[in-house]
């Protein structure tokens, strides 16, 4: 039986061009996100530490984007196709297949850690320990930006995403696992449904002490 993350690999290795196809500007009609993600690069740039990883980079476009925010910005991915494309559309930056649960990423060496509706696939039991890794590849003062969708029942809903299992997170619930891998919560924005499944569409900005 394959593990829920060897699922998302292989479900995501399916879907690359037409993920990529339907992503790539979907920025542009986000303004919400678009801006929450410009002032995530702005605290990291304040930081002095301009390191960022961009973890579920998926096809590559928000590594662009915080590239293009001033940020020394470099994408990881589950899937090795996904990783392939976005080498080739943004072939002068750094992309590496890896999973979320092991970065290759020294400790302390990152100014800021992305993580755009990329810890969607993870079961809640294991969510705790992730967390805990961008928390160790994080330096002091260094930020994470998690989006994910958000419910506002007390628990986290699993719910059929289109490429594979995903889980929602009430805001909360979500902010106190931040707090408990040793984060504090600094923003929050939660916004209505960008989508037919009537989640709402969160983001936590969140500083390593």
């Amino acid at each position: 039986m394959l593990k829920p993350q060897d699922e998302t690999r292989a479900a995501y290795d399916g879907v690359v061009e037409l993920y990529a196809s339907m992503f790539a500007n979907r920025l542009e009609t986000q303004p919400f996100a678009r801006n929450m993600i410009g002032t995530f690069a702005e605290l990291v740039r304040g930081t002095g530490n301009l390191r960022a990883a961009d973890v579920g980079c998926g096809p590559g476009h928000l590594t662009a984007m915080l590239h293009d925010l001033g940020l020394d910005a470099f994408g990881l991915d589950l899937s090795p196709a996904m990783v392939a494309h976005a080498r080739r559309a943004h072939p002068a930056l750094q992309f590496d297949e890896a999973r979320m649960e092991a970065l290759p990423v020294e400790d302390g060496a990152l100014g800021g850690v992305l993580a755009h509706y990329s810890m969607i696939h993870t079961p809640p039991e294991e969510l705790p320990a992730l967390l805990a890794e961008q928390v160790r590849v994080l330096a002091p003062g260094g930020l994470l930006l998690a989006s994910f969708f958000g419910t506002e029942g007390p628990e986290p809903v699993r719910f059929d995403h289109k490429v594979a299992p995903a889980y929602s997170w009430p805001a909360e619930q979500f902010a106190e696992l931040l707090a408990g891998a040793g984060l504090v919560t600094v923003a929050r924005l939660l916004h209505d449904p960008a989508s037919e499944r009537g989640f709402l569409d969160t983001h936590l900005l969140a500083r390593r002490p």
